[in-house]
């Protein structure tokens, strides 16, 4: 088991105000975006910062947080920002890119405002997306496409909406 440290810098930050979401990436990062221009969506890796703590680290099995799932679900069958490490990974589509300011603006992301940014990948569908998936019969239900989840009832899933 490998107990090497890892060093993680924030390349940008999450702003979300008043309905509005960009990501606006750190000056020095900033020459990173050339060549994104282009892909309609991305993935944005991302720090759960206001759940990194030392309890929310120690959680690995979360009660019932789906309506139709078990009584117990261990932490990594689901999108819970609290996990031993708070990263979080959310596709979105780039609406516009600003190389000059470094912002990215977005038309919805579900980080908090000043969350800090890790990483951007390209999303890609020859390597993020799979014909043939499987998931468990308590969430077989929820839309099969990004797309279909904006009308889809998020709120009626979780046992604490």
């Amino acid at each position: 088991m490998s107990t090497k440290n890892i060093t993680i810098t924030p390349i940008g930050v999450v702003i979300a105000q008043n309905g509005s979401f960009v990501i606006e990436i750190f000056k020095k990062y900033r020459p990173a975006l050339l060549g994104l221009d282009g892909f309609s969506h991305i993935q944005v890796f991302w720090w759960c910062d206001q759940l990194d703590n030392e309890e929310c680290r120690s959680i690995t099995l979360a009660d019932k947080p789906y309506q139709k799932a078990p009584d117990k679900l261990g932490i990594f069958a689901t999108r819970s920002p609290e996990r031993p490490n708070p990263i979080a990974l959310t596709a979105v589509p780039a609406l516009h890119i600003n190389h000059e300011e470094g912002i990215i603006s977005v038309p919805y992301i579900d980080a908090e405002n000043g969350s800090p940014v890790l990483d951007i990948k390209p999303y890609h569908p020859a390597t993020e997306r799979i014909k043939k998936v499987s998931v468990p019969g308590w969430c077989a239900h929820w839309p099969q496409w990004y797309e279909d989840s904006a009308e889809f009832d998020w709120q009626a899933e979780f046992v604490n909406a």
